[in-house]
């Protein structure tokens, strides 16, 4: 086993599962035990069987997932239609050779899935700040092969500068911005505005986004609709709402006043489609 921020990790397929991990794995995929309430169950399990990560597809891009200590993780890799409601709106949204934008990408599940989708003449932006999660997208696109995903290592927030995030431990998809006390568990990262960070990619429109920032959606979106041109203003959107009551603004009711309307909600997200 190596350690998940290993500059030279083994290749992807090193930690390909067991007999008895894919037996497994494919036995969650084709029943109930692939819900939330049994996912930390199956990862120790799997654990047991072989500790460390599992080297695994999910959505046609090849994944490492790290599954003991992340929520995202271990949903990806035993339910294949994780998330599958706001994929298929997103991928409604975007034609080949589009342009996807992934605020808060975590390891990939949402970025890399679209990558494949919009082929090799689109494009991809994947923001993710936090230096290990940000290692793990990293290796996965490669991985996968694809060369039309940017990785942006910084987080998107209302200015240029720096920011403090910290994580859960219990939970590394859960790295949230810190607004009041910083504690020992909290890390500096650089902050860019999402113009900026679209400028720099040379893109000049944006066909759909998607944004999980744990609770500063509407800091970074706000003051985007504000200031960008109507020309990036994406034509979908995908928001989790699940800590809405930590924003300062509602950046939903704002969307909806710019033309935007709902299209579906999940337990997690928000989908928006711009008229």
């Amino acid at each position: 086993m190596t350690p998940d921020n290993d500059p030279s990790p083994a290749p992807f397929g090193a930690f390909a599962p067991n007999a008895a991990q894919a037996a497994i794995i494919s036995l969650a995929h084709r029943s109930r035990l692939k819900r939330g309430a049994f996912r930390p169950m199956l990862s120790r399990l799997v654990n047991l069987l072989r500790a460390g990560p599992v080297d695994v597809p999910y959505q046609g891009a090849s994944f490492r997932f790290y599954h003991q200590a992340s929520a995202t993780e271990r949903g990806a890799l035993f339910n294949p239609d994780y998330n599958i409601e706001e994929l298929d709106f997103l991928r409604a949204h975007v034609p080949a050779g589009g342009v996807f934008v992934d605020v808060g990408a975590n390891v990939g599940t949402y970025a890399l899935a679209l990558a494949r989708h919009v082929g090799a003449d689109g494009k991809v932006i994947a923001i993710e700040p936090h230096p290990v999660t940000h290692g793990r997208l990293a290796f996965n696109n490669a991985a996968s092969g694809y060369s039309q995903v940017r990785l942006v290592a910084a987080a998107a927030g209302p200015a240029d500068g720096e920011l403090m995030i910290e994580t859960d431990g219990d939970n590394l998809g859960a790295s949230h911005i810190v607004s009041g006390e910083v504690s020992s568990r909290a890390i500096k990262v650089p902050s860019l505005r999402l113009q900026r960070i679209l400028d720099e990619a040379g893109v000049s429109h944006v066909d759909a986004l998607k944004i999980d920032v744990e609770g500063f959606e509407d800091r970074v979106l706000t003051g985007f609709f504000a200031d960008a041109p109507q020309a990036l203003w994406p034509r979908a959107i995908v928001i989790e709402h699940l800590s809405r009551n930590e924003w300062l603004a509602d950046c939903i009711a704002d969307m909806r006043a710019r033309g935007y309307a709902e299209a579906g909600k999940t337990r997690s997200n928000t989908l928006l489609a711009r008229s």
